[in-house]
């Protein structure tokens, strides 16, 4: 008995391969092709000659993250064609224009604070190590966030080094900074000195919280964040010491480790402590800047290690430049910075404002 199919239904034959032009020189494509003709390609349209947007999708692809197997791995899917790896990366280094630009850019003339953090990366330089790359993230005098720049380093750097990268800033055209906060970065408090004598330097809060987990046992470390927050909580720099010594009293002979590193971070831990609440909530918050720095991180990780320093510049670049692409995530930032902005030009005595004006 012979089988019937209606006249209208479609009968799938073999693919076919077709050649695009793309931006990066023509590929081969796979086309599904159907006996009768009625089949019509929804990404690559019969008798298309050229494809355009590959560049595109690349770097979107790339900059969320996907490692490049995984870039080839979904064109395959999507066009059907086997772009090399030496092709794909030859696309995302089309970025580092851009990126060069985006470096020397014309920065504002203040900002209330910068916020100095590093992403560990591993480059392969004869044997894998783990370098870091500084990223400098600033709030503008209107509560927007802004990332000034990126910076690689060895791990050893000193004051010379933090000059050479505050002097580019200034450069720039940043003639101000009220705060500038880091993480026990050697040598960055004299260049900050150096370079913009009245910003104040403080230590980050949640950083210095948690190094001081690092010295105690897991079990303890509730204990341990209970008796520090009457420190950063206290009214006033003398109120905190006195805690500190309440705490170094309790926990001093378990955790000596702990006591020495307040200890050494004191200089640069106490100046929020004269400050307004809001300014204390931004500098102790640091929620929106660890959630720019995580999606950084991911996109390293994917990444596992890099053949150069350029290479993982350019990996932490895309990934910057696909941060918050609704603008959902300014507007939250620049909500909740709104109060704290105002605390920063009363008790700065209106630098914000003559900056603005």
């Amino acid at each position: 008995m012979s089988s019937y199919s209606p006249p209208t239904a479609r009968r799938r034959s073999q693919v076919g391969n077709s050649s695009v032009l793309t931006e990066v020189g023509p590929v081969e494509i796979a086309v599904p092709r159907d006996r009768d003709g009625s089949f019509e390609p929804k990404i690559v349209k019969k008798r298309q000659r050229r494809l355009t947007g590959v560049d595109e999708m690349v770097i979107s692809l790339a900059a969320k993250s996907l490692t490049t197997g995984e870039v080839q791995a979904h064109l395959a899917e999507v066009y059907g064609t086997d772009v090399s790896r030496q092709t794909i990366s030859t696309i995302t280094d089309k970025v580092l224009e851009g990126m060069a630009e985006w470096q020397n850019r014309r920065l504002d003339p203040v900002y209330p604070v910068i916020f100095i953090d590093a992403i560990h990366v591993k480059i392969r330089d004869g044997a894998v190590a783990n370098r870091p790359v500084y990223v400098a993230l600033a709030v503008t005098t209107e509560g927007r966030r802004e990332i000034l720049g990126l910076w690689a380093g060895d791990g050893g750097e000193g004051a010379k080094h933090w000059l050479h990268i505050l002097t580019e800033i200034k450069n720039r055209g940043v003639g101000d900074v009220l705060m500038l906060v880091c993480d026990g970065l050697r040598g960055l408090p004299d260049a900050v000195e150096t370079v913009w004598p009245a910003t104040i330097v403080q230590t980050c809060v949640v950083h210095l919280l948690r190094n001081s987990f690092r010295y105690a046992a897991r079990q303890d470390w509730e204990k341990i964040a209970k008796a520090l927050k009457p420190i950063y909580t206290a009214a006033t720099e003398d109120a905190a010491l006195e805690r500190f010594a309440a705490f170094a009293d309790t926990w001093g002979k378990k955790y000596p480790a702990i006591a020495r590193l307040w200890e050494n971070a004191w200089e640069e831990f106490t100046p929020f402590l004269r400050f307004d609440t809001e300014i204390r909530r931004i500098v102790c918050t640091t929620n929106a800047i660890e959630s720019v720095n995580a999606r950084i991180r991911r996109a390293v990780k994917a990444r596992g290690h890099f053949p150069n320093e350029q290479a993982a510049l350019k990996c932490v670049y895309m990934a910057i430049m696909s941060l918050d692409p609704t603008g959902k995530g300014q507007a939250r930032w620049t909500s909740r910075w709104k109060t704290a902005l105002n605390a920063f030009d009363i008790t700065f005595d209106g630098r914000l404002s003559a900056a603005r004006h």
